[in-house]
């Protein structure tokens, strides 16, 4: 006789109805891109559409061209802008110091990008590592702000172009009319037409095909690397003569205290934005493993070096509090009636200029068309409205937030790699089985028992519950970094509550840190005739920790409106990312690493 259902008996039913539907939902949040078998089936799929052919990209380039396009994509808004509204606002006559702390963070987090390149070399960056690395929501976060870097950083450097330019028609108000700025009453940021009308002319240039090649970089960046030469030697000549006026003043080298020197690197991360793109090409490098970190470690060198050497120039030549906002370095110059050299200035300023605002635009352009004259015109609508500062900032952040995941990335795949790979592994038609491609498949082998019959883990068990650890100290780790970073950050809280937490997260970090070491390193993670990211697990600690500093540092107005932007990304991953993902109904296979 069938027993009746009671009320109790469909409550639990319910409860564990919602209880597993809950844990898949949670489970997608996590789920991870197979990374060796998905650009194959990717390529695979792609070939098949293009009846058959080949799609892979031609390995054409070495390290002078990853150079061209790593300098040519760096150097823009950095220098030719930012100069002046850093110095004055933040760090005074300690620029070069700023320049200094924002180039040795780009360059941990360059070289954690190294190594990811070359484990994983397809496009994608820093989305492409984090899906396979840590999770599909969080690489949905840093792909839409790196949509708000592009984005943004297109609209900043477009705004940089026009001050340039109009020194060539002598100042805005000969400009053409249309090109001309308009003061608004209720704004207190002049609407920027030119900038506009640029961003437009670029994004349909590339709606028609229009792309960088690293011959027109080269260029390029040889132009630029010869005015900033011309600027260091004539600049400097003229600094000695007159005895470095700008260094004699009355509040000393920090005018704003060393908090002014850490905030002004923040903003200046910005300036060191375009080595990145050299990990993009990582499909295209003739040597990848080798050709990469050269190509990364001497773009950030040259750029780092150029940086502080003009900084120096600049600050010298003209008290801080005296440079020009809009143009800082053609207007030093024009200070010493050397209005020739204003010309020259803002010849290789503009073609920077303009060269990074193709740069910033075209890694938009590999969509649909219509893909880019929207990604266009919310650039040049931002170009209109906004100004340099505030742009700069919100590409500090999505840029941060993704250097950030890059260094957990390193850490998690060194400590911690993805122990389960999509079935998907084997597309049809090909003899390749999961074995082969992850390894081999975890065994279904028993725990043995010792003398006293108590269970002895099995090798695959010990390999879990050692991930586990590993797993629980990288959180720990991130956790540390973000308690010493609020505790230095927020002055509004009691000094002896700011102490107490600081020495909290201080030993909290130390300690995971070494629990990390003592943990080590997972078997699979050993790469052959690849780069290795050095010093790890210190290194990627390091990165993190100046990484989540900056962004603390970039001002609470910035924060607010990049919040309102990942919290839009959220909710279309939240009601439509997470339903129609590539990732959606494909079972997993537990693997057990070599």
């Amino acid at each position: 006789m069938a027993r009746r259902l009671s009320w109790q008996d469909l409550q639990a039913s319910g409860s564990a109805i919602a209880t597993r539907l809950s844990l898949q939902d949670l489970q997608c949040l996590v789920r991870r891109k197979p990374a060796s078998s998905t650009d194959r089936a990717e390529t695979a799929e792609a070939a098949a559409a293009d009846g058959g052919k080949d799609r892979h990209l031609a390995k054409a380039l070495a390290v002078p061209d990853l150079i061209a396009i790593g300098v040519g994509s760096t150097i823009g808004a950095g220098i030719y802008v930012l100069v002046g509204t850093v110095a004055r606002e933040h760090a005074g006559p300690a620029l070069t110091l700023s320049f200094l702390i924002a180039g040795i963070a780009a360059a941990l987090s360059a070289l954690c990008y190294a190594e990811l390149s070359c484990r994983f070399p397809s496009a994608g960056s820093a989305y492409h590592y984090s899906y396979i690395c840590i999770g599909e929501s969080v690489a949905w976060l840093i792909g839409w702000a790196l949509i708000l870097e592009y984005t943004i950083g297109g609209s900043s450097v477009a705004r940089g172009i026009s001050p340039n330019l109009a020194l060539f028609f002598g100042g805005h108000e000969k400009l053409p009319f249309f090109l001309t700025q308009i003061h608004v009453k209720w704004l207190d940021t002049p609407l920027d037409p030119c900038a506009a009308i640029l961003v437009l002319i670029v994004t349909a240039l590339l709606c028609l095909g229009i792309k960088e090649s690293s011959f027109v970089e080269g260029i390029i960046t040889i132009a630029n690397v010869i005015v900033m030469l011309f600027v260091i030697c004539v600049g400097g000549y003229l600094a000695f003569q007159n005895g470095w006026t700008g260094y004699h003043d009355k509040q000393g080298y920090f005018p704003n205290g060393v908090a002014g020197v850490f905030s002004g690197s923040a903003t200046l991360f910005f300036a060191y934005i375009g080595f990145d793109a050299v990990a993009s090409t990582a499909e295209e490098v003739k040597n990848p493993q080798r050709d990469l970190p050269w190509g990364m470690c001497l773009t950030l060198s040259l750029c780092c070096f150029l940086y502080m050497m003009v900084s120096v120039v600049i600050v010298g030549l003209v008290p801080y509090y005296a440079l020009d906002p809009n143009t800082p370095i053609s207007s030093a110059f024009a200070q010493y009636g050397m209005q020739w050299a204003v010309y020259v200035i803002s010849t290789g300023a503009v073609l920077a200029l303009i060269a990074s605002l193709i740069g910033a635009i075209l890694p938009q352009t590999q969509v649909p068309t219509l893909s880019t004259i929207l990604s266009g015109i919310c650039a040049a609508i931002l170009a209109l409205f906004m100004d340099v500062s505030e742009l700069a900032g919100m590409v500090s952040v999505g840029t941060l937030l993704a250097f950030t995941m890059v260094a957990i990335s390193v850490l998690i795949i060194r400590y911690a790699p993805p122990n389960e790979i999509a079935m998907k592994v084997a597309h049809s038609g090909s003899a390749e089985s999961l074995t082969s491609d992850s390894g081999y498949s975890e065994p279904d082998d028993e725990n043995s028992r010792d003398l006293l019959g108590n269970e002895i883990p099995t090798a695959n068990e010990a390999k879990r519950i050692r991930r586990q650890k590993a797993t629980a100290c990288i959180i720990l780790v991130f956790l540390a970094v973000v308690t010493i970073v609020s505790s230095v950050s927020f002055s509004f809280l009691p000094l002896y509550l700011r102490s107490i937490s600081c020495a909290f997260g201080g030993l909290l970090l130390v300690s995971a840190t070494i629990a990390l070491w003592y943990i080590g390193q997972d078997s699979s993670s050993r790469q052959t005739g690849g780069f290795m990211c050095p010093f790890v697990p210190i290194l990627p600690v390091c990165c993190i920790l100046i990484n989540v500093y900056l962004l603390m540092n970039l001002g609470i107005h910035t924060w607010i409106r990049v919040s309102m932007w990942l919290a839009v990304g959220a909710i279309i991953y939240i009601f439509y990312g997470r339903k129609y993902s590539s990732l959606t109904s494909i079972p997993y296979q537990r693997i057990s690493p070599a």
